[in-house]
């Protein structure tokens, strides 16, 4: 008998959701469990633009890294079968939430303030939180974007408090 753990969705998955809700770590955990192609949106397009987002953001502004999010989005307009781990912001520009759509299952991941300051309280490569790091600009940030966010998916799953595999689960059970 064939479990939801061998059987591979016939569209891409994408997940959003704030920084910290946990994409990159689960996006690796559906590769390994489904058997999907990887995609970091962001990784890609630091090495495309080859230079780390905070210098895009630095050099040339948010307007114009977004547009290199959408430019990408279009591009996999013919994949399948591929687990897209987006940035934080994906859902601001509103075409993106359509191409998303368009080619696969749109996954909201979401984590407390508390839970998103934990995961990130030490990086420096998060460009929106420079010289805001703490729970109370975390909280307003996400609830700016928490309609977007909830506009684009198709499935909401919470992170906190589970474990990878139970995320996994749940966004499989829910999506084969």
């Amino acid at each position: 008998m064939e479990t939801t753990q061998t059987k591979q969705p016939d569209c891409n998955i994408f997940l959003i959701g704030f920084m910290g809700a946990g994409k990159s770590t689960i996006a690796a955990e559906l590769k390994r469990q489904l058997h999907l192609e990887l995609i970091e949106m962001d990784q890609l397009i630091e090495e495309q633009q080859g230079m780390p987002i905070t210098e895009i953001f630095a050099k040339y502004g948010e307007d114009h890294f977004r547009k290199l999010e959408t430019d990408m989005l279009v591009s996999f307009q013919n994949k399948t079968n591929t687990v897209v781990s987006c940035g934080g912001g994906i859902v601001v520009r509103p075409e993106n939430q359509a191409y998303m759509k368009q080619s696969g299952k749109v996954v909201l991941l979401t984590a407390s303030p508390e839970t998103v300051y934990e995961r990130v309280k030490d990086s420096s490569n998060r460009p929106v939180l420079n010289g805001h790091m703490n729970v109370e600009y975390i909280a307003g940030l996400q609830e700016k974007r928490r309609a977007l966010y909830e506009a684009a998916a198709d499935i909401v799953v919470a992170t906190d408090g589970k474990t990878p595999e139970e995320i996994c689960r749940e966004i499989a059970d829910r999506i084969l």
